[in-house]
């Protein structure tokens, strides 16, 4: 598969061959759903847990004597009879396993798939580099309002929510500084890139693509 490859000002630089097992493979929604779902459930983080009266802070000493008093008799404050006390039946989260398996294999075609997804409908921009001097949010927002006047991809801009992904080769602290301040963008590492970020974001900006250490080819 052939695409064009950009500069930082938007300017054609020449052409590039993408692999076609990695963009060129057929769309497996039922593939993607299952790698997709199985990684938000793993990814889950249990909030709803409480504690029961034996988990509860205080208690060990019987509030008052079994009889002689007229009222009720308890035998600790952390009883669920009480303000403050343990709670009956409540939902006990941190006792359960959301984590569920994804084969290797299965995650890498989910991503192959979902890359060749994005080929094929223009939503991936090649940038041969990006270089900023000072690394300042207005260096990334020119470079940004330039790369968005390509045809196909004012979206960059258009936006306000999870635009696109900006991937690097490795990691590169200037460009991660620069463009830190972008809620609508996000910087990543090729070797970091997964089927719930592709899909979360619109468009995939690709710098230096010709040494970016394809994850789907390990």
């Amino acid at each position: 598969m052939e695409s064009i490859i950009y500069n930082q000002k938007g300017e054609e630089t020449g052409k590039i061959k993408l692999p076609e097992e990695i963009f060129g493979v057929a769309w497996n929604p039922d593939l993607v759903h299952q790698v997709v779902t199985s990684m938000i459930e793993s990814a889950r983080k249990p909030y709803a847990h409480t504690k029961t009266r034996g988990e509860v802070r205080g208690g060990g000493k019987k509030p008052w004597q079994q009889k002689g008093t007229g009222r009720a008799r308890h035998g600790s404050i952390r009883s669920p009879l009480w303000s403050g006390g343990g709670i009956s039946h409540g939902p006990r989260q941190n006792e359960e396993n959301f984590f569920r398996k994804i084969n290797k294999k299965m995650k890498v075609a989910a991503l192959r798939a979902i890359l060749s997804a994005k080929a094929r409908d223009g939503e991936i921009l090649l940038v041969d580099n990006i270089v900023l001097k000072e690394s300042k949010t207005r260096e990334a927002k020119t470079t940004i309002s330039t790369l968005a006047k390509i045809k196909g991809f004012g979206g960059l801009l258009a936006k306000k929510n999870n635009a696109a992904i900006i991937v690097l080769p490795t990691r590169n602290e200037k460009i991660n500084r620069a463009f830190n301040n972008f809620s609508n963008l996000e910087v990543m590492e090729a070797r970091n890139l997964n089927p719930v970020a592709l899909l979360n974001y619109k468009f995939l900006v690709l710098i230096n693509p010709q040494t970016i250490p394809w994850p789907a080819t390990k």
